[in-house]
């Protein structure tokens, strides 16, 4: 352990369940669906680690409530601090220590269960990015804090199932979190989105639609392609050529009027664009919907 202390913090929480009992409730419902077998509280737990070279059976979730510290996973290190959630998958061999200068505080547990697979999926940490934000730490501590109430009380299957649903809470919790991350980091790409299908037909500036998200124009590029799959410019040219289809299909305008309409000053520009991306012309398009569709298309002046 090169020094470290696995415990012996003033102040710590440390509740772990015999093995006997952890393998009959791991065959009963409702606790072979979700069981704590180990839970705890170490304030300022300087010199704290572990190294465990084939990992345990059991998730292993460490909410740091103070301080910082690190987590080594295939040789990989990550770096965890205050208000942040690090979780450990079963079965990987793993080492983690307290920060040297400013140690953790955590609440931990360790839980398994034939819940447990699907709840990680939804949690979204894996083994290459173990750690994420806690967006409302307060009561995923609490949480953790009621799990060690309960394994304090007694080892009745009341206490056993009581630590159970609130293991169960606390996940669900940090996968409710992912999609609240999920949705805010959306949010201005979504507004941008928006904005250009509202103005299909301006030009696009991208400095300006990075002000629009709140983002300096070279983060703002790199989060739209990741979002979207595309290019701001790329993005643009396939809304306006989707709208150029329905205009085509469903009207009698011609191919200079449906360019402009889309953006398009240079109608022979767009047709070098709609080939591009629909493989053939915009006439051609036209008359091969009508040719296929008949008299049923409907056309609108």
């Amino acid at each position: 352990m090169g020094g470290f202390l696995a415990d012996g913090f003033p102040g710590q929480r440390l509740h772990v369940l015999p093995a006997p009992l952890v393998a009959e409730a791991s065959r009963r419902v409702p606790t072979s669906h979700m069981l704590v077998t180990d839970a705890g509280y170490f304030p300022h737990a300087a010199q704290h680690g572990r190294v465990r070279r084939a990992g345990v059976d059991q998730a292993i979730v460490i909410l740091c409530a103070d301080g910082a510290g690190w987590c080594e996973l295939n040789g990989v290190r990550h770096e965890i601090s205050a208000s942040e959630v690090l979780l450990i998958p079963p079965g990987r061999p793993h080492r983690y220590y307290a920060d040297a200068r400013r140690p953790w505080s955590i609440w931990w547990l360790h839980v398994t269960g034939a819940d447990l697979p699907a709840l990680l999926s939804a949690i979204g940490l894996t083994e290459t990015q173990p750690t994420g934000p806690l967006i409302d730490p307060y009561p995923a501590f609490a949480l953790v804090e009621s799990i060690c109430d309960w394994l304090a009380r007694d080892e009745t299957w009341a206490s056993l199932i009581a630590a159970a649903g609130a293991a169960w809470n606390l996940l669900a919790q940090l996968a409710a979190e992912r999609e609240r991350r999920e949705v805010a980091d959306h949010e201005p790409l979504q507004l941008v989105q928006d904005h250009l299908r509202e103005h299909l037909s301006s030009p696009v500036r991208v400095p300006e639609l990075a002000d629009l998200a709140g983002f300096s124009t070279s983060h703002f590029s790199a989060r739209f392609r990741a979002s979207t799959g595309f290019s701001v410019l790329e993005y643009v040219k396939r809304l306006r050529m989707a709208r150029a289809r329905q205009l085509l299909i469903t009207s009698d305008h011609t191919v200079a009027d449906i360019a402009a309409a889309v953006g398009y000053l240079d109608p022979f520009y767009f047709s070098r664009q709609f080939t591009a991306v629909n493989g053939i012309c915009p006439r051609t398009f036209r008359a091969r919907v009508h040719e296929e569709s008949g008299p049923a298309v409907a056309r609108v002046g």
